[in-house]
C-alpha cells in the first residue's frame, strides 16, 4: 500500500501515549498551586489574591481572543492559560499596579506561546518570559515588595512598607523558619517554601512531575553553595528556587523528554542559577538560568537519549 503524507499527523514532541490529556494535567498543576495560592493570602493580605485573579483573567482573555480573532478553536478548556497566570502572578510583588498582569499575560501568552503555535511549540515557560519581560520593562514596580502581613491593614500598596528580599544584600537577616514559612519579603508565590513542597509531593504522588529536574536542580545549588562557602539552607528557601524547580522547570513542552537529558536540564539550571547569585549583579537566577536551559532543551534531547 502506498503511503501519502496526507496519512501522517505531525504535532509537537515528545510524542508519549498517555490517557492523561492536557486537561487534566493541568488541572492537577492548579490543584498542587493552591497550597502556595493559600498561603499568598495570608502572608501579604487579599491584595494577593486580586494580583493573581488579575493576571489568570488576562491570560485566558488574551488565549481566548487569540483564538477568536484567529478563528482557531478555543483552547482555553486546556486549562493551560490558567496554570500560566498563576504562575506568572506568583512572579509578581503584591505591590504591582493592575495594569503590569495584564502586560505580562501578553507577552506571556500571546507572544511566547500563541506566535510559535499554542500549547507544546513554545520555545520558553510562558510564564518565565513574562516575568523577565516586566522585570526589564519595570523595574522598579517589579522589585517593591511588600513585608509580610502589611496589607491586611491597608487598602493600597501605596501604603506598604517595602522591604528587600533574603537574597539581597541590604536585606535583614531571616531565620530558617522564617524562610520556610514565607514570613519574609518576596514576590508572591515564592516565599512559602513549606506550600511550596506540599505541591510537590501531590504531583510526585500523581505522578505528573519526576523527581529528576527539581532534585538536580537544588542539589547543584545546594552543593555549589557548600563550595562557596554560602548559607546552604537559606540559598535553598530564598528567592524563586523552589518554585521554579518545581513547578516551571518541569513544564512539559519546554524540558528534556528524557531522564539523563532532565538531570543534565536541571544541573544546567542550577549552575547557572549560582553563577548569577554569586557573581553577577542580580540577586537573582532562577528565570534567566531556567529560560537559558529551555533554548537548549533540543540539544540536550538529542545527546541524551534514552
Amino acid at each position: 500500500m502506498e503511503l501519502h503524507t496526507s496519512h501522517l499527523i505531525v504535532s509537537p514532541v515528545p510524542h508519549i501515549r498517555s490517557k492523561l490529556t492536557s486537561r487534566r494535567v493541568m488541572l492537577q498543576v492548579i490543584l498542587a498551586l493552591v497550597p502556595a495560592l493559600i498561603a499568598s493570602v495570608v502572608i501579604f493580605g487579599w491584595r494577593a489574591l486580586l494580583v493573581e485573579a488579575v493576571t489568570v483573567a488576562s491570560c485566558v482573555l488574551a488565549e481566548g481572543l487569540w483564538c477568536y480573532f484567529r478563528k482557531k478553536d478555543q483552547t482555553i478548556g486546556d486549562l493551560s492559560a490558567v496554570v500560566t497566570g498563576l504562575l506568572l502572578a506568583f512572579n509578581l510583588p503584591v505591590t504591582v499596579p493592575l495594569y503590569l498582569p495584564v502586560i505580562g499575560a501578553v507577552a506571556a501568552i500571546i507572544v511566547t506561546k500563541e506566535l510559535f503555535g499554542g500549547l507544546g511549540r513554545n520555545f520558553a515557560n510562558p510564564a518565565i518570559v513574562g516575568r523577565i519581560f516586566l522585570a526589564v520593562a519595570f523595574p522598579v514596580a517589579m522589585t517593591t515588595f511588600a513585608q509580610p502581613n502589611q496589607l491586611f491593614a491597608f487598602a493600597s500598596p501605596v501604603d506598604v512598607v517595602s522591604s528587600a528580599t533574603p537574597l539581597a544584600p541590604a536585606a535583614a537577616p531571616a531565620t530558617l523558619m522564617e524562610l520556610f514559612l514565607g514570613q519574609h519579603a518576596g514576590v508572591l508565590g515564592e516565599t512559602c517554601v513549606a506550600a511550596l513542597l506540599l505541591g510537590m509531593l501531590f504531583l510526585l504522588y500523581r505522578p505528573v512531575i519526576t523527581w529528576h529536574i527539581p532534585v538536580a536542580y537544588v542539589g547543584t545549588v545546594a552543593v555549589l553553595s557548600l563550595l562557596a562557602g554560602k548559607d546552604v539552607l537559606a540559598q535553598l528557601c530564598s528567592g524563586g528556587l523552589m518554585l521554579g524547580a518545581i513547578y516551571m522547570a518541569t513544564d512539559y513542552s519546554t524540558c528534556p523528554a528524557t531522564k539523563r537529558g532532565k538531570l543534565v536540564f536541571g544541573v544546567g539550571c542550577g549552575l547557572i542559577t549560582c553563577l548569577i547569585r554569586f557573581f553577577g549583579n542580580l540577586n537573582e537566577g532562577v528565570a534567566y538560568s531556567i529560560l537559558f536551559m529551555n533554548l537548549l532543551v533540543p540539544y540536550i534531547d538529542e545527546l541524551t537519549p534514552n
